[in-house]
């Protein structure tokens, strides 16, 4: 059965009622561009984390509603803005932690965007806008399925609630793990819920049952003292940017797949999953081969993947007949789920150490690691969880990797360990997140709305059986 075809309920009616003002109430997020490099306006982030703060204290449900920052550890500063709501639970009610954040990416080039970042705008059923997707909508996902579970609930919630959204997580969550020891009791719940995930498509729900981890770090690469002529010295002298290509080569196989010894592989069933689907979804061009071999969704899922993200060398502008004494770059690598982080990035320095061509000078700085995720899917809350998405998508969910990462969930395991924590989202493959045009399918969005609403009442329900 479809789920439109669901007979109502007071919640199903609350949800209903509530699509339009949280569409409104995305659009007002989205508006704000509160990102945390340093580069941009931190005020922003302020804005952010105060209407935040305000959405939750409209629900009603919340016993306070604070915003704090938390150290970052090894150095003297402080994180981002984070809003920590709570509510206690009643009797012998579980409790739920409901994570998301308010920062965003970068918008890059506006001129690849065909409407204005920060300018929410619907077409053809989506709404476009930095954040609309990653991870605004999550946020409103929490607020909008609370809203329609008090209002439909008859006397008190005896549910346990608290909304943690912080505000850097697009900056690699720097003082996630001090925030979490520092509010340790304030945020101890019996479920946890990640809101920063995707679907297998705009119809079909999906639970994330493993996450890849990532090693990023910067590698400067030097082969001189100076710059120095390209027609006097060049054949001769090997200049920064040669050693760097030669060096970046040896990280891959003719076929793209990674040759770094050390970096290991899951081995572990994916669905099927079409070549075809691939270059619609990822907006591969027709003259393009996927990179990689064996199934396509473990490449992406299982097996560890490297991309070179930046560089330091001279632009097209100003480019002269000069050999360059050294370029960086950096590095961001996906790391297989099982396999820690920190030995992943062990085996690529020595990698690149062992081949670093003509003896070139490497130097790494700005290491930053994040470990994987693998999902117990055994405990009652996974089936409760399922249970509210067949529900509310009226199409039974999909267990699915994620190529991406979410280093702080390994943060999270290690401070709350009993807790069952479930990744869940509400983008579809079109979403673009972290891309120009990034948008938000607006029927999925509803669909999560219920699914998450309906999961609060299993869990409300719970504390009163």
């Amino acid at each position: 059965m479809h789920a439109s075809e669901v007979p109502s309920s007071p919640l199903r009616t609350a949800v209903e009622d509530g699509i339009a003002p949280a569409l409104a109430d995305l659009g007002a997020l989205v508006r704000i561009p509160g990102i945390a490099w340093p580069a941009f306006d931190q005020t922003q982030l302020e804005r952010s984390a105060s209407a935040v703060a305000r959405l939750a204290e409209d629900t009603g449900v919340f016993d306070e509603v604070r915003i704090l920052r938390a150290a970052i550890p090894g150095t003297d500063e402080v994180g981002q803005p984070a809003v920590l709501a709570t509510r206690a639970a009643r009797g012998n009610a579980p409790t739920v932690l409901l994570y998301a954040h308010h920062d965003v990416q970068p918008p890059g080039d506006d001129a690849l965007w065909e409407s204005p970042p920060f300018e929410p705008t619907v077409r053809d059923g989506r709404l476009y806008g930095r954040g609309a997707a990653d991870d605004k909508a999550g946020i409103m996902a929490h607020i909008a399925a609370l809203r329609a579970l008090r209002a439909s609930t008859e006397g008190e919630l005896e549910l346990g609630v608290v909304l943690f959204v912080e505000g850097e997580e697009e900056y690699g969550s720097r003082s996630f793990a001090q925030f979490l020891a520092d509010n340790r009791d304030a945020l101890r719940a019996d479920v946890i819920v990640v809101a920063d995930s995707g679907n297998w498509d705009s119809d079909t729900p999906a639970l994330a049952v493993s996450l890849r981890g990532n090693a990023r770090f910067t590698m400067r690469v030097r082969t001189l003292d100076h710059a120095s002529h390209s027609g006097m010295f060049g054949g001769a002298v090997p200049d920064a940017m040669l050693a760097t290509i030669k060096l970046l080569a040896t990280l891959w196989d003719a076929d793209g797949t990674v040759a770094v010894e050390g970096m290991t592989v899951r081995e572990a069933h994916t669905p099927d999953y079409s070549e075809s689907t691939l270059r619609d979804e990822a907006g591969l061009l027709p003259g393009v081969s996927p990179a990689g071999a064996g199934d396509i969704l473990s490449r992406i899922w299982n097996r560890p993947a490297i991309t070179v993200i930046g560089t330091d060398f001279t632009s097209v502008e100003a480019a002269s007949n000069t050999l360059s004494p050294e370029v960086s770059v950096v590095i961001s690598a996906r790391v297989a789920p099982g396999q820690k982080a920190s030995d992943a990035y062990a085996a690529l320095e020595s990698h690149l150490r062992a081949n670093a061509p003509f003896g070139a000078e490497l130097t790494f700085s700005d290491v930053d690691l994040g470990d994987g995720f693998l999902v117990d899917t055994s405990g009652w809350a996974v089936a409760a969880v399922r249970d509210a998405f067949a529900e509310g998508y009226g199409v039974d969910p999909v267990d699915i990797g994620v190529g991406g990462s979410i280093p702080f969930i390994s943060d999270l395991v290690r401070e709350f360990p009993e807790a069952q924590i479930l990744v869940t989202g509400v983008e579809d493959p079109h979403s673009r997140a972290h891309s120009p045009n990034e948008s938000l399918h607006l029927e999925t969005f509803r669909h999560a709305i219920l699914s998450e609403a309906l999961l609060l009442r299993a869990l409300d329900d719970r504390g009163r059986g």
